[in-house]
């Protein structure tokens, strides 16, 4: 049997996209053979960011990563990873909160298309705490946020604010 190719699709948010973010796409990175990353448009979200700012911030922050490919979409994440022939989904979990979530969504996942697999990635240590709603309140209060985002985005926030 011919190894199949592993084609993985990271979804998210990303507003803004976070060390932690970019240390779990690294981590799939290594794992796969390609990587989209894709930013959910959810229209029924208030976002920072727009879809498109999202989707610049995070192909300037992964030039580093070839092979990556940095999207977006709406509708049902296994439609979308059908529709790019993904066959892995990366999920990062920082705590077991998390987990019971993504555990939920995993499992309904599997059951709209069943050519798929969730795998959960736990970000380094030092990223565990972060997420994206705790920076943003951070940053709107003038806070230092350049240890837990990375530069483009951290100017990004600035201007935001």
């Amino acid at each position: 049997m011919a190894n199949k190719k592993m084609v993985a699709l990271y979804p998210g948010s990303f507003d803004p996209v976070t060390n932690g973010h970019l240390d779990i796409a690294e981590r799939a990175f290594r794992i796969c053979d390609e990587l989209h990353i894709a930013v959910v448009a959810n229209p029924s979200k208030s976002s920072l960011f727009s879809v498109e700012e999202r989707v610049e911030l995070l192909k300037q922050t992964t030039k580093h990563l070839p092979k990556v490919n940095v999207t977006s979409f709406n509708g049902l994440l296994v439609d979308y990873a059908r529709q790019i022939g993904a066959n892995l989904i990366f999920r990062g979990l920082r705590a077991v909160s998390d987990f019971e979530y993504e555990f939920q969504m995993a499992l309904i996942n599997r059951n709209l298309y069943d050519g798929i697999e969730v795998v959960f990635l736990v970000p380094n240590e030092k990223f565990i705490f972060l997420s994206s709603s705790s920076i943003k309140e951070v940053a709107k209060l003038g806070g230092d946020v350049s240890g837990f985002v990375p530069p483009e985005v951290e100017k990004a926030l600035r201007r935001a604010f």
